[in-house]
């Protein structure tokens, strides 16, 4: 096993440093640590607002989720096999020349992720804060702790993620039925404890109060469910021939408002047979932002609750931008170099997919407001998840074009995308606290927007368009 997985870990550094560089791609964690760093020195004038174990809850919560959406690759196990490593990873294919199961190659790939998204994320993270604790007064063990459940939280976020999407592969009517135990076993606990659903968040728990029994449990926690995974995955072949209905030209037909209908409609038939538009919509969408909201509820203290409300808008509509990722994540330009297609038309179809898909968020808004009885601040909240989903959407297109996930890996265009999202998001958020009905000032977002769309047609046409 540790020849394998030092082999995975290898071949994962060759391609991200053959794509972008040697260079750039080892600046990335680089980028991760100064972010962090500059970030510790606004903890003193946030402590007013956001109390530090408030802002512990939040940090942990954003490593919970990168576990979670790392995780999710158990639901596109096929696709993963066929697509990504059946061209870039033929380590991951070994199951079918050499003696070794597809559980114990998929075993090594999920210690290869663990270990190497931790190097990648979670320790420059801490280094970052570790460099600044000194002059903000954090006490060096507390940074010392901070790494322990920070990898925790990012364990518990990929062995979750990875144990509901491999009973989900199995069977949808047994996720459901497990999802409602487990949201059923919370609430009763909760409820039993006399205190909020964060507490039931082991590594959140050792941090505010260390204990060795929390420790044990936390890591009992995860390898169960890492253990559960691995049992339940099914040995298939990626190969596995399957049949369809044709829908193209229905599909089509109902998309002829778009400008490529036929292009757009192969999207969402691809998203379809993927598994990723429900998938994809569960478990990189709907669990992050539920996780989300139970941690913001717990701010309802400190902050109004049309404030909590508007500000689980915006970060709606950041993660809404990610769909777009969603639309170009098995799809690259090769198939259509031999089309009359090009580039632009191409991230034309994905924009009018896209456009599909804000139903999702849309009506995530619009149930939620009604359901905390705040329906006069139903319009700003639509109006400001919308205009912030577009505005991503469209830095998105022009930074990297059809390949997000591969370039948003590249250190000067993460640098970019989030510098060009975040001072943005940070002023919505400052009118939003200013007065609820400023935030409807996010629709002048629309205006680059649109401009950053069209330089983005013509910025990627002619380009080779880089593929993972």
């Amino acid at each position: 096993m540790l020849e394998l997985f030092r082999a995975m870990m290898k071949e994962e550094w060759r391609i991200h440093s053959t794509m972008f560089g040697s260079l750039s791609f080892a600046l990335y964690p680089v980028l991760i640590c100064a972010i962090a760093f500059m970030g510790s020195f606004l903890l003193p004038y946030l402590e007013p607002i956001l109390p530090f174990g408030d802002f512990a809850l939040v940090i942990h919560a954003v490593f919970l989720l990168l576990g979670l959406m790392v995780g999710a690759f158990g639901l596109l196990m096929n696709e993963v096999m066929e697509r990504r490593f059946g061209q870039s990873s033929s380590l991951a294919y070994s199951a079918r020349i050499f003696p070794l199961s597809e559980r114990f190659i998929f075993l090594n790939f999920v210690v290869k992720d663990t270990v190497y998204y931790i190097l990648l994320w979670v320790l420059p993270f801490v280094l970052g804060f570790a460099l600044a604790a000194p002059s903000v007064g954090v006490p060096f063990e507390t940074v010392l702790l901070l790494l322990l459940t920070l990898s925790l939280s990012f364990l518990t976020g990929l062995s979750a993620a990875f144990f509901f999407s491999m009973i989900y592969t199995r069977s949808k009517r047994l996720l459901a039925l497990v999802c409602v135990l487990f949201l059923g076993t919370g609430a009763a606990a909760s409820v039993t404890i006399g205190a909020g659903p964060e507490v039931l968040f082991l590594p959140l728990t050792l941090f505010h109060a260390f204990s060795w029994w929390t420790l044990l449990a936390a890591c009992v926690e995860i390898l169960i469910l890492s253990a559960a995974a691995i049992a339940l995955l099914t040995p298939e072949s990626a190969a596995t021939t399957k049949y369809y209905r044709n829908r193209l030209a229905p599909l089509a037909n109902r998309l002829s408002p778009f400008p490529y209908p036929v292009l757009a409609a192969k999207d969402i038939i691809d998203l379809s047979r993927s598994g990723s538009a429900v998938g994809q919509t569960i478990f990189s969408f709907l669990v992050p932002l539920g996780l989300i909201w139970c941690f913001l509820s717990v701010l309802g203290g400190f902050l109004p609750q049309h404030s909590i409300l508007l500000l689980f808008a915006i970060i709606t509509g950041v993660v809404a931008s990610t769909m777009y990722v969603w639309l170009t994540m098995f799809d690259s330009f090769g198939p259509y170099a031999c089309l009359p297609v090009s580039v632009a038309m191409v991230i034309k179809s994905k924009v009018c997919s896209f456009a599909v898909l804000q139903m999702i968020p849309i009506a995530l808004i619009a149930l939620l407001t009604l359901a905390i009885g705040s329906e006069v601040y139903l319009l700003p909240a639509l109006i400001l998840c919308s205009s912030v989903s577009c505005y991503g959407l469209a830095v998105t297109v022009f930074l990297t074009g059809l390949s997000p996930n591969v370039l948003l890996y590249d250190t000067r265009v993460l640098a970019f995308y989030l510098l060009a999202l975040g001072l943005p998001v940070f002023l919505l958020i400052v009118l939003s606290f200013m007065n609820p009905w400023y935030v409807t000032a996010s629709v002048l977002l629309l205006i680059p927007a649109r401009w950053l769309v069209q330089r983005g047609y013509r910025k990627w046409e002619g380009r080779e368009q880089m593929t993972f």
